[in-house]
């Protein structure tokens, strides 16, 4: 029988979860609203004062990014969903069913990650280029606009969407580690919202130092066509922000091995 729990047979039991529990429906639908609803909102609001914007903002001003500013809110969540997708089995006792049907832990949580990476990223990569379309659309004749020709700025999208899939791994991640829903998302929003408040206690030359490693930070690399001061080339925070998922996944692995159910 266990010759028969194949990773794709695995993979479609744990799909059929995900599209079918009703946190990650109300949170992708979430997710998507705050993405493009916000999205649209801002562009709207820039449009509506781009004439009294100061001529030195104008010079560095980046549509693509501030088309994405949606994605501020969105990034939360999509760590609930991440976090929910894992640390709700715990929460439900689920997870002793599932062990049982799938004995292999590494099996489980490759059958996981890939449901999870695929479903984020391609839905993601939707929204993130829908919501710079219309943000365009809602630019064009008044603030100056980027095409996706220009390959940093199909860069930009296409690394805002990745950005929004790290993320969500990265917050499943804490869920296998933590295995309560409530302790993992509150640890995901500290490390996006909380830490980056404490950074400003600092003194400005370790301020500068310590920001640009935060994983809100490297996102904004990431979605920008114009470079930031003090920050990482947009290649280099998506690197950075791979090994901090990384790690984690090492982490709450050896703890799902070695824990019991």
């Amino acid at each position: 029988m266990s010759n028969e729990v194949t990773l794709a047979s695995v993979a479609r039991s744990e799909w059929i979860k995900f599209r079918t529990v009703r946190s990650t429906i109300m949170g992708t639908l979430i997710f998507v609203f705050l993405t493009i609803g916000l999205g649209v909102l801002i562009t709207w609001l820039i449009r509506s004062h781009y004439s009294t914007m100061p001529d030195n903002q104008k010079l560095t001003f980046d549509p693509v990014s501030a088309s994405l500013g949606g994605i501020i809110f969105a990034e939360f969540a999509v760590g609930v969903i991440g976090a929910l997708f894992i640390s709700s089995e715990y929460t439900s006792g689920a997870i002793r069913t599932t062990l049982a049907a799938v004995p292999n832990r590494v099996r489980l949580i490759l059958a996981k990650l890939l449901v999870l990476i695929v479903s984020m990223l391609v839905t993601s990569e939707i929204v993130c280029f829908s919501t710079f379309l219309i943000g365009m659309k809602i630019f064009s004749g008044v603030v100056p606009t980027d095409s996706l020709r220009n390959g940093s700025v199909l860069r930009a999208v296409l690394l805002s969407g990745v950005y929004l899939t790290l993320l969500a791994v990265l917050s499943f991640s804490l869920g296998v580690i933590l295995r309560q829903s409530l302790a993992s998302i509150s640890v995901f929003v500290s490390l996006l919202l909380i830490v980056p408040l404490l950074g400003f206690f600092f003194p400005q030359s370790w301020q500068n130092h310590f920001q640009k490693f935060e994983p809100i930070n490297l996102g904004g690399s990431m979605m920008s066509v114009i470079p930031k001061p003090q920050s990482f080339a947009p290649w280099s925070a998506f690197a950075i922000l791979v090994l901090y998922v990384i790690f984690l996944l090492g982490v709450g692995f050896t703890m799902f091995q070695r824990r019991d159910a």
